[in-house]
């Protein structure tokens, strides 16, 4: 069964790829075998970012940006991030309900995944299903975050290229997102563009990206960031987004980061897979009794790791 999936997602099987994605949310043991099969025949796609504060028109833009693509003939996957529903833990909103006509478009992979708790925007599962996408031979991949603000920096070490979506009339939407996402978007896009409160808001962000500039804080491989208008809903706009997001790829290549940054998010996922066993692992052993012991103040939180991680080390070195 796992090795006829992996096949199937090599081979770009949608069936497939919903399979293998499924599993890795539920944390399916199956799920990491078939990552361990096709990862050597990912790294190729570029994966995009989608991220800004609630209401900045986030999905409409993720929409247009599809058909403009589809447009080009790129093959697009999108991982929609929503809020988990309280009861099912399910993405609250469906893929087919944000993108519908996109649906039947054999060159689109759309999948809502949910947040599960997960801060920082994403899902837990999120960079496994870039990764299937990533297998599957789509050109794109774009990530769409919940939108949770200023600490929604998560997909900044996810995507290769990272969109910051604005607009006007929300009051001081710079400020909501500059302490992390204005260090690290490569296109920034004011969205709504229609509405009043355009201009005044086009130069808070240009000076925003001023000071970005002037105090090199920006991780942009010296990209000149680009600060570009848009009205979703109407399909303005998109052609101008797309020329960067491919501009993009070309001077991260140019650079030799495109590589680099696929490097970096491998490297954190391992990290995180890491953390996540040792955790699980040491709560295993004695995890309830030193929490028990932590609650009653009985020990302090670091002699409870301290205590754990004794736990551990007996384990591999028994006497």
């Amino acid at each position: 069964m796992v090795e006829d999936i992996a096949t199937g997602v090599l081979n770009g099987a949608v069936a497939a790829g919903a399979r293998a994605i499924r599993w890795l949310d539920d944390r399916d043991p199956r799920g990491a075998a078939v990552v361990r099969r096709i990862f050597s025949a990912t790294g190729r796609a570029q994966i995009v970012g989608v991220t800004g504060p609630p209401g900045a028109g986030k999905s409409t833009v993720t929409d247009m940006l599809v058909a403009e693509m589809r447009r080009r003939r790129l093959r697009v996957g999108v991982v929609a991030i929503d809020p988990s529903s309280p009861f099912t833990g399910g993405a609250i909103l469906g893929d087919r309900v944000r993108m519908a006509r996109h649906a039947l478009d054999s060159g689109v992979f759309i999948r809502s995944l949910g947040t599960r708790g997960q801060a920082g925007g994403l899902s837990r599962s999120t960079h496994d299903a870039c990764l299937i996408l990533d297998a599957m031979g789509y050109d794109i991949v774009i990530v769409e975050t919940v939108g949770v603000g200023q600490d929604e920096i998560d997909v900044v070490n996810l995507a290769h290229t990272t969109i910051i979506v604005g607009v006007p009339g929300l009051g001081d939407e710079v400020q909501a997102v500059k302490a992390g996402l204005m260090e690290a978007g490569e296109i920034f896009v004011i969205n709504k563009a229609d509405r009043d409160g355009y201009e005044a808001t086009r130069r808070q962000y240009e000076l925003m990206l001023h000071l970005r500039e002037t105090s090199r804080m920006a991780r942009t491989d010296n990209w000149p960031v680009p600060l570009l208008r848009a009205v979703a809903s109407a399909g303005e706009g998109g052609a101008d987004i797309v020329d960067a997001i491919l501009a993009h790829r070309v001077a991260l290549d140019a650079a030799g980061a495109f590589a680099r940054r696929s490097g970096l998010r491998e490297r954190e996922q391992t990290l995180a897979l890491l953390r996540d066993r040792l955790v699980r692992r040491a709560l295993t052993t004695a995890g309830e009794t030193v929490l028990a012991e932590v609650e009653a103040r009985r020990i302090d939180p670091y002699s409870a790791v301290e205590k754990l991680l004794a736990h551990i080390d007996e384990e591999d070195c028994p006497s």
